[in-house]
């Protein structure tokens, strides 16, 4: 077992010498995130072996990236997991730079996974730690919003990338529109909610059920799993929690509409993709 020390804030710290592991791993991960470049794998050397070792690049990344505002879920579905070929979802950093609002023309160049996801955000009211209860964790958040997640990845082939080397890359992090808060979502059954995704006329419809069965049970999943990693959900972050529905396709120039609730009654998030000219 690697050794490990606490800091200040009673986090637990990978040793001096995986650090300089995963300071290399955030290092070939941002140059991709800089350039644009795809990544085929990680050099062998730098490709994070466990989980562990993928969250600790990922926080060498986040110092890199600015200012964080969250946390991000992948593959809260269970087609999601086996798609990548994970048994668990993954957590990732949420990262301002790539933080949106409804209305707005979102950039689509590199976006390499091209494609759109509607979920449910938690906004936390309070810190809360693993082993919470649902009523601890319920009085915890102060809002639900509704959301689009537009995720990424760096490897050109991120099914193939493993679950260490797509954590490093926090968890295929790309850009977000937060949108409208749901009113209400306290007494709301989140997981009989249904969801439509429409980018152009392609649509999708769900439930908030696709999403480890309850969003209000991936938040929980979340907070248990954070501070095996030295991390916990702290008052302001937001989460947003895997997509509700089979992930859409977009493309340069796409429209794209989330509804929430049934004909959209608890919320609606729009905007538009730039075309290749924009």
């Amino acid at each position: 077992m690697t050794a490990h020390s606490h800091t200040d804030r009673g986090e637990v710290e990978p040793s001096a010498v995986d650090l300089v592991r995963a300071d290399g791993t955030a290092g070939a991960l941002w140059q991709a995130w800089t350039t644009g470049e795809r990544l085929a794998a990680l050099p062998e050397l730098l490709r994070p072996r466990t989980l562990a070792e993928g969250f600790a690049a990922q926080r060498r990344l986040s110092e890199r990236a600015g200012p964080a505002c969250g946390w991000k879920l992948a593959a809260t579905a269970k087609a999601g997991q086996a798609h990548i070929g994970v048994d668990a979802p993954l957590p990732g950093i949420l990262f301002e730079r790539f933080r949106h609002a409804p209305g707005d023309i979102v950039p689509s160049d590199g976006l390499h996974m091209a494609v759109a996801e509607a979920e449910f955000a938690f906004r936390m009211g309070a810190a809360v730690g693993a082993g919470a209860s649902r009523e601890e964790l319920r009085a915890a958040v102060s809002a639900v919003h509704c959301a689009v997640e537009l995720p990424d990845s760096r490897f050109d082939d991120f099914v193939a990338a493993g679950g260490p080397s797509l954590l490093a890359d926090a968890a295929c992090a790309g850009r977000f529109v937060l949108g409208p808060e749901i009113d209400g979502a306290s007494d709301l059954d989140l997981a009989a909610t249904p969801t439509s995704l429409q980018v152009d006329d392609d649509v999708a419809t769900g439930t908030g059920a696709a999403v480890l069965g309850d969003p209000w049970a991936a938040l929980g999943w979340l907070a248990d799993t954070l501070p095996q990693y030295g991390a916990r959900l702290d008052a302001g972050d937001l989460v947003i929690t895997g997509t509700t529905t089979v992930p859409v396709g977009t493309r340069a120039g796409a429209s794209v509409r989330a509804t929430f609730g049934d004909a959209g009654a608890l919320g609606t998030v729009e905007f538009t993709l730039a075309g290749r000219s924009d």
